[in-house]
Formats: C-alpha cells, sequence, structure tokens
C-alpha cells in the first residue's frame, strides 16, 4: 500500500471507529483489529502491537477530554479497587505478551477471533440486559483479591487483543463492585493506561515496532482520526439510542471479525496451494 494512500486510510477509518467508540464510550481497538488484519493485511502480531499505540493515543486524548468534568473525589471510595485491578491488568498484560511472542500466528488468529465473538455478543447481551447491580458483598481484602484475579485476566486480554480493556473493565466495576456506570468509565481510563503502556513497552521489547514508518504512516493518522471521531461521537450521544446502537455493533462486529478472518485464512490456504 503506497505510503500517502495507506496514511489516509488510516485516518480516514480511524475516524468512524472513534465515533463509534465515543458512542458507546469505549477506545473503539475492538473494530480497529479487523480492519487492521483485513483492509491493511498485517498480520494477526503485528495488528495487535500497532493497535495497542493506537490504543493509548486514545486513551491519553479521552483522559485529557475527561478531566474538566472528571468526578475524581467520588472515585476516592473505589481507589483500592482500582489500584487492584491496575496491579493485576498490568501483570496480565506483560504475561499476555510473553505469550503473544510465543504462540503462531495460526493460533493467535484463532485467539483473536474468539476474543472478538465475545466483545460482540456482550454488546448485543448488554443491548436487552443493562449492566445493572449492587455489586458483591464481600469482605474488604476479598473484594482487592477479586479486584487483582480480574484485573490480570482483562490484562492478558488486552495484550493478547491489542485493546485497552474498557468493554471489560466497565462490566467489572459495575457487576462485581457496584460502581456507577459514569465512574466507571473514567475509572476504567485510569485502569487501562498503565496496562496498556505495559502491554505495548513488551510488544516494543519483543521487536514489534522494528519499522519505524509504521508509527508516522499507520499508528498517528489513525489516532488523529480516532481523537476527532471519538470527540464527534461524544457529541451525538445526546441522539442515538444507546441500547440500539450496542446491537447494531455487536452484530457488525461478530460478522466483520468472522468474515474478514475468513478472508485472510482463506489467502493462505490459496498461497500455500499455489506453491
Amino acid at each position: 500500500m503506497i505510503k500517502r494512500k495507506k496514511t489516509l486510510y488510516a485516518f480516514f477509518t480511524g475516524a468512524p471507529i472513534g465515533c463509534l467508540g465515543g458512542l458507546i464510550g469505549l477506545g473503539g481497538a475492538e473494530f480497529r483489529l479487523p480492519v487492521l488484519v483485513g483492509l491493511f493485511q498485517y498480520p494477526a502480531r503485528q495488528a495487535i502491537s500497532l493497535n495497542l499505540a493506537v490504543s493509548l493515543i486514545t486513551l491519553l486524548s479521552s483522559l485529557i477530554f475527561r478531566i474538566p468534568s472528571a468526578p475524581f473525589a467520588q472515585l476516592l471510595p473505589l481507589l483500592p479497587v482500582i489500584l487492584s485491578l491496575i496491579l493485576g491488568g498490568m501483570a496480565g498484560a506483560y504475561i499476555g505478551a510473553l505469550y503473544t511472542k510465543k504462540l503462531s500466528e495460526h493460533i493467535l488468529e484463532k485467539i483473536i477471533l474468539v476474543l472478538l465473538l465475545f466483545i460482540g455478543l456482550l454488546f448485543i447481551g448488554e443491548s436487552f440486559y443493562p449492566f445493572v447491580t449492587g455489586g458483591l458483598q464481600a469482605p474488604f481484602p476479598v473484594l482487592l483479591l477479586i479486584g487483582l484475579t480480574f484485573g490480570i485476566v482483562i490484562g492478558m486480554i488486552s495484550s493478547l487483543l491489542g485493546v485497552a480493556g474498557g468493554e471489560l473493565i466497565i462490566p467489572t466495576l459495575i457487576l462485581v463492585f457496584g460502581a456507577d456506570i459514569k465512574l466507571a468509565g473514567t475509572a476504567s481510563i485510569l485502569i487501562s493506561l498503565p496496562t496498556v503502556i505495559i502491554g505495548l513497552s513488551r510488544h516494543y521489547a519483543n521487536g514489534a515496532f522494528e519499522q519505524k514508518q509504521e508509527l508516522s504512516e499507520l499508528v498517528l493518522p489513525m489516532g488523529i482520526g480516532s481523537i476527532i471521531g471519538s470527540f464527534i461521537g461524544g457529541v451525538l450521544i445526546f441522539y442515538v439510542s444507546g441500547s440500539l446502537l450496542k446491537l447494531i455493533l455487536g452484530i457488525i462486529l461478530i460478522i466483520s471479525a468472522v468474515k474478514i478472518f475468513a478472508k485472510v485464512r482463506n489467502k493462505k490456504v490459496s498461497t500455500q496451494n499455489a506453491r
């Protein structure tokens, strides 16, 4: 793909994906991954690393946008839980990055497909049954241990899929710890940032960004597009039904994941048969 064309594609695909993320309160990484593999034809391992890099840009911008109105004082009671999720997430991201290095492209693609299907089903389920709960009733040390465990799992998934993990962190905060949905959104960014940074650093150590031009040709323009799109999505959120949107996006995610990965698989089979 020619450099200029690739940069334009990156920007113009990043913007609508960012808009979708802004509408549902996520970074949109779950929608970027099929695009990176399908449209840009990156191998799964490289697509994961690039997705993490764009996720970091999106998270930092989201945090900047939220700072003026973020209810940090209301987050203080949740601080121990947030810290336990951060610690678990960082450990999980480190482990996930190590496994990503060891897994073959074939196995990695299957894991990505399963995780994307799971997130799609999660969107669909939430569209019918929104997350509402009073949280688990357990002693404080047990809650911290639960937070650490969930953090490790989410961190591993984040590093394996190249996402920030908000689609899993927000339901965990609401269902397990009884957090308010608005607080959960801000807390999710605080939890995701260290997790993504650790995962990204491990992918970098594994040689993920040896081709530096990918950062300027794809990561930067796609990140800028995502920032603009997420801002537009945040404005449009007042005019779009959240439940209907999640249902549609869940279906789109499942269909696109299956079609794109099937296309990649068929292409590889054709290449092998041609040899």
